[in-house]
């Protein structure tokens, strides 16, 4: 069992199976080495379990008291809700999922025998998309966000826009909002005196303000429609695609908050973005350590290839020097005139011009 987030449910079970179980047989059953088999239980213990174990060969593991002792009542609908949603949350690596995967083993040892039976099969018969990295908040962000929407408090924050640019905002929260793998907040921005919609996983250093304001009327009943509109009527005229050769993963950690990366086999990927002008995508081309291929538009071609012709002559020109430039003075101020005789002196005024012959 490669994923550590299942075998640690599947570690969590086992032990509340049995009062006691020998370290050879656990791992056996769990078909791990001795080694990864304590790194799981110290993962256990993180998550706030107690695991018992005795040392030596013939050593083994046993759960102490918890607090999941008391029984969670919940119908089977229920059941298999909550379980779907926890290992879709538990599936990422961030803090997010770890979050959740805490949240999983502790409802998954409040349930019954059969329920218990239910919610981890809908885990092992399920494969979960794991969200883009960068794009899950941060916990300490969206909690200061929603508490901010709960408070009525004023909230400052620095925000990286789309097109990479920092700016330090200062909003009155009016809710949050989860679409599609992302967050967004809500809010009134007081320096911009309009209504705007900022993804959480671009904010960081959110600052609460100690006094209340009087909320004003949300822009839209639904702010779920709402959002959505939003970001569906701005939508940008440029789609633009390219082909990478570039591992999806490290395109994902370089720019994955700004654009969609699709795998495409082994040390391949794609990168969709929607952009109001040429000038981010043929950044990202010109930061790449990789080949690229420009798969559309047709003008994003012809916007390449105009800013490598500038880039072409910028590096071919050479700066002008002290003594260059003396020479091309002297070359320009030197009047025409009949050829002086070698060491002869120079005339005291310039001869005057003539007109040339025939």
């Amino acid at each position: 069992m490669s994923d550590p987030t299942a075998r640690t449910l599947r570690l969590l079970s086992l032990l509340q199976r049995r009062r006691y179980w020998p370290g050879a047989e656990l791992a056996a059953r769990l078909e791990v080495s001795d080694r990864t088999l304590r790194r799981d239980v110290e993962r256990l213990r993180h998550l706030g379990y107690t695991v018992e174990s005795d040392r030596g060969l013939d050593g083994g593991y046993r759960l102490g008291g918890t607090a999941g002792d008391a029984a969670l009542l919940l119908d089977d609908d229920e059941t298999i809700a909550l379980a779907a949603a926890l290992h879709a949350a538990a599936s990422g690596s961030t803090e997010l999922a770890e979050a959740s995967l805490g949240a999983l083993t502790k409802v998954l040892s409040m349930l019954g025998p059969a329920q218990r039976q239910r919610a981890e099969t809908v885990g092992g018969a399920t494969s979960f998309a794991d969200a883009s990295a960068g794009t899950e908040p941060r916990l300490a962000v969206l909690d200061a966000a929603a508490s901010a929407c709960r408070d009525r408090v004023r909230l400052s924050f620095a925000y990286l826009a789309a097109d990479a640019a920092a700016t330090q905002r200062y909003v009155e929260p009016c809710g949050l909002v989860a679409l599609d793998q992302r967050w967004y907040l809500v809010a009134y921005d007081l320096d911009r005196a309009d209504w705007r919609t900022f993804r959480v996983d671009r904010m960081s250093d959110p600052v609460p303000s100690r006094n209340t304001f009087e909320p004003r009327p949300a822009p839209a009943p639904d702010l779920r429609r709402y959002v959505r509109f939003g970001l569906s009527g701005r939508r940008s005229p440029h789609r633009v695609v390219l082909d990478v050769d570039l591992p999806a993963e490290q395109a994902q950690a370089r720019y994955g908050r700004w654009v969609q990366v699709s795998g495409r086999g082994a040390g391949a990927c794609r990168l969709t973005m929607d952009v109001d002008s040429f000038d981010w995508p043929a950044r990202i081309v010109t930061q790449l350590d990789a080949a690229c291929t420009v798969v559309a538009p047709p003008a994003l071609v012809d916007h390449l290839r105009a800013a490598a012709e500038r880039l072409q002559a910028c590096a071919e020109r050479r700066p002008d020097t002290p003594k260059s430039k003396a020479k091309a003075a002297g070359a320009a101020t030197r009047a025409p005139g009949r050829r002086r005789a070698a060491g002869a002196a120079p005339p005291a005024t310039a001869p005057p011009l003539r007109r040339g012959r025939g």
